[in-house]
């Protein structure tokens, strides 16, 4: 199954459509480390990542891991481990995972610049969760838990961004 969102901010699957939340500064084909943009195009989704401590394990045939508190998505050009995700307690390589707001309670990683990994083109894309006093991303894709659940069932394996 394949899922697009729009410029709009809408995310559809499964003949439903839902509002998103993009990049900051809007789309591109050209992405960029820092850029506050989504990237454009169609990607797999790898793995859910979720906080036990917070929700259940989501329903989903996509492999799933728990969060732990020293789990970051490096995003430093310079590191060799950019763009994966690791456990650390250099918390200055990227983007901590455990957070204190609930963005990150269930989040999928996109398929987005890893294969292969192109240091500078960017890091940490993801589908996560929204809040109420969040209106844009730093370049991920973002829906109501709700919906992020809602997702999971139908077996979702592309995003598609345009």
């Amino acid at each position: 199954m394949q899922i697009s969102v729009k410029k709009s901010g809408i995310i559809t699957f499964a003949n439903r459509n839902y509002k998103c939340l993009l990049g900051k500064n809007g789309v591109t084909l050209d992405k960029n480390e820092g850029d506050l943009k989504t990237p454009l195009g169609i990607f797999s989704l790898r793995y859910v990542m979720y906080r036990c401590d917070r929700v259940k394990k989501p329903k989903t045939i996509l492999p799933t891991h728990i969060i732990k508190k020293n789990h970051i998505c490096c995003d430093d050009p310079n590191h060799n481990k950019y763009n994966k995700i690791f456990e650390t307690k250099n918390f200055n390589l990227g983007e901590r995972l455990w957070r204190k707001d609930s963005l990150y309670d269930i989040l999928i990683v996109i398929g987005y610049n890893d294969t292969p990994i192109v240091k500078g083109k960017g890091s940490a894309i993801f589908l996560h969760l929204t809040k109420k006093n969040i209106l844009k991303t730093k370049g991920c894709v973002a829906i109501k838990q709700k919906n992020m659940l809602d997702l999971l069932k139908y077996y979702p394996t592309k995003i598609k961004i345009f």
